[in-house]
């Protein structure tokens, strides 16, 4: 009898054996990179406690004072402000889930890395929470709030944030002797800025793909679901491993059925979850009862850039990104090739339609997304290396402060200060990120700031802008003699744009006011005397054209059920809403591999979906 070739049956358990493998292997790397604290006897409760420190516990977490001592002085010494202690013995399944999210070796010098824990016990200084404005006092946190003040604690210590094994701290008395389940595993991942109903649905299909490569698929399937099941075994059960979870060959045993309950259970939870704010969505009824119209101003007939009548449809969408009602038009000029919304939003358009997309609603959602670009950040900052050493600079549409935060990697004598329209600058300048922070419009800060800065950047700013020709004028006259503008763009001539229609994400309706290719720039800078000195393409790139679109083509079939300012939800539109997003992982899945693909050969062709200049304002 003879066998299927491998290519044709066993490749699922191929596939999941290499997966898994590869993951045992990294939590077990990662497990030796956690540093461990001195094992100190215990000592008296009338020790004093160290200047200008908390130790803050979770309900149930005890910890010793030679514990809080021993941590002061490893924090002091490794130069840290904020110290997350684990427990010696940490729940299997928190300690591998823990050890997925962080990287121990590069965790500190990650400076957008999310600030990420236990749960039990967190060391702080007292200037850090006072600037993060939590008052240590008060009844204790359950583990998903001291979670999400470990997140939050972390921005304003960005590269002084560590994590340690405290071999005389144990959760034993929290209460916790496994992953948590149902509301409070919900509650945990939303406080760490993870969604508990896709993961718990991912979940469930790994375990469906390893159960059925079980039963299907032989000795290969066997050893995919025997490598899972052991898992935990492998990489704490090692000699010498900083974390010895109690009970853990029970919790071995009997792991694939309790990751199913604990799939099962989160997922139920996370639908029941969804409640919306009645509030916010009565505000969003009574506003929208005047209908969407008068939020677009009537259509132009020629080319904001070049001023041609040459205009053709590029595109018609509905809001992807949040399902408001409108629809947009996206024009492009047939003598410039100028791409811009026309009819375009007036300014309370504007307002409505960002609302609850970078603030709100949204707006840990955006801040999560914007803190996994730092190679993106870093390849922006890098790009002036050979051209200056700037001791100012000003990034405008700097938003949370993210790219700042991280080109202090590249640039740390340089003075970073932020300029955008949201809040979000205020908080970027009470973390640190941003020495000083503007708020408002770019055009009304030009003669304040006249001559002031060395380098200003515009990274995904014009394409948002109303004028983006009066933001360049204001660009100019911001830079000193000499001074370098650095902007980046999608790029509207993109082949993926033509591929992928109303999906392409870089349109980004209703948001998107202007796409300028990169000839018409050139020209505009030329125009108010800048040189261009360097144009990237493929470095500028992207890698979301593919997941994008099966992401917006998911949210156009089922749209949040929740969201404030569509109709109520009900049973169906919950039920929709939930097999779309199932049915959509795989699709994600495909999309990503796509996308790495096509992010290689963008680098290697020098073409993506965005672009990158680097221009000098030439001395008079």
């Amino acid at each position: 009898m003879t066998h299927p070739p491998l290519s044709r049956v066993r490749w699922t358990s191929a596939a999941l054996m290499a997966a898994l493998g590869a993951g045992t292997v990294r939590a077990a790397i990662r497990l030796r990179a956690l540093p461990v604290l001195p094992v100190v006897p215990p000592t008296s409760a009338g020790v004093p406690r160290p200047a200008g420190w908390r130790l803050l516990t979770a309900r149930g977490v005890e910890a010793d004072p030679a514990v809080f001592l021993t941590a002061c002085a490893y924090a002091e010494g490794e130069g840290l402000r904020v110290l997350d202690l684990l427990p010696a013995d940490l729940a299997a399944e928190r300690a591998l889930g823990l050890l997925r999210l962080v990287d121990p070796a590069r965790y500190r010098g990650d400076r957008l890395a999310e600030g990420r824990g236990a749960g039990f016990a967190v060391l702080v200084t007292e200037d850090v929470l006072e600037r993060a404005g939590i008052e240590p006092g008060g009844p204790r946190p359950d583990t998903a709030e001291l979670l999400a003040l470990t997140r939050r604690v972390k921005e304003y210590a960005a590269d002084a944030t560590g994590l340690a094994v405290a071999p005389g701290l144990s959760c034993a008395g929290a209460g916790d002797t496994g992953a948590a389940e149902g509301p409070a595993r919900v509650a945990e991942l939303r406080a760490q800025g993870l969604p508990p109903g896709a993961l718990a649905a991912a979940q469930l299909c790994g375990l469906a793909l390893l159960a059925g490569a079980a039963v299907r698929q032989g000795r290969w399937g066997a050893a995919a679901a025997g490598l899972y099941w052991l898992q935990p075994y492998l990489v704490l059960g090692a000699p010498g491993s900083p974390l010895r979870p109690a009970g853990l060959a029970r919790a071995t045993a009997a792991r694939p059925v309790r990751s199913l309950t604990a799939a099962v259970r989160t997922a139920r939870a996370a639908g029941r979850d969804g409640a919306p704010d009645t509030a916010r969505a009565a505000a969003y009824r009574e506003e929208l009862a005047a209908g969407t119209d008068r939020f677009l101003e009537p259509r132009r007939p020629d080319c904001p850039w070049c001023g041609s009548d040459r205009l053709s449809v590029r595109v018609r969408v509905p809001d992807l990104l949040q399902g408001k009602p409108g629809r947009f038009t996206l024009e492009r000029c047939g003598n410039c090739g100028h791409v811009f919304q026309n009819p375009r939003l007036t300014p309370e358009g504007l307002e409505f339609y960002y609302r609850d997309f970078y603030d709100g609603r949204g707006g840990e959602g955006a801040g999560t997304v914007f803190g996994r670009l730092g190679a993106a950040y870093r390849g922006r900052a890098e790009m002036l290396l050979p051209h200056a050493d700037p001791v100012s600079w000003l990034d405008v549409g700097t938003g949370h402060g993210h790219f700042c935060n991280a080109a202090r990697d590249v640039w740390p004598r340089t003075r970073f200060d932020g300029l955008d329209m949201g809040d979000g600058v205020r908080g970027a300048e009470r973390r640190g990120w941003v020495e000083t922070a503007y708020q408002g419009q770019f055009p009304e800060f030009a003669a304040k700031l006249a001559g002031q800065y060395e380098v200003v950047s515009m990274y995904h700013y014009l394409e948002h802008t109303r004028d983006p020709l009066a933001e360049l004028d204001a660009a100019a006259v911001v830079l000193s003699p000499g001074g370098f503008l650095t902007i980046e763009l999608p790029d509207p001539e993109s082949r993926m744009a033509r591929l992928l229609g109303p999906a392409w994400l870089p349109w980004f309706q209703p948001q998107h006011q202007h796409l300028a290719p990169v000839g018409n720039l050139r020209e505009a800078l030329a125009d108010r005397g800048f040189t261009v000195l360097a144009e990237e393409h493929g470095p500028a790139h992207q890698g979301n054209d593919f997941f994008g679109a099966v992401a917006l083509t998911a949210g156009r079939l089922a749209p949040d059920p929740d969201r404030p300012w569509g109709p109520p939800a009900t049973r169906r539109t919950r039920a929709l809403a939930h097999a779309v997003r199932l049915a959509a992982l795989p699709c994600l899945a495909a999309a990503a591999a796509l996308d790495t693909l096509r992010t290689a050969a963008a680098h290697r062709t020098d073409g993506g979906n965005a672009y990158r200049v680097l221009a000098r304002k030439d001395t008079p």
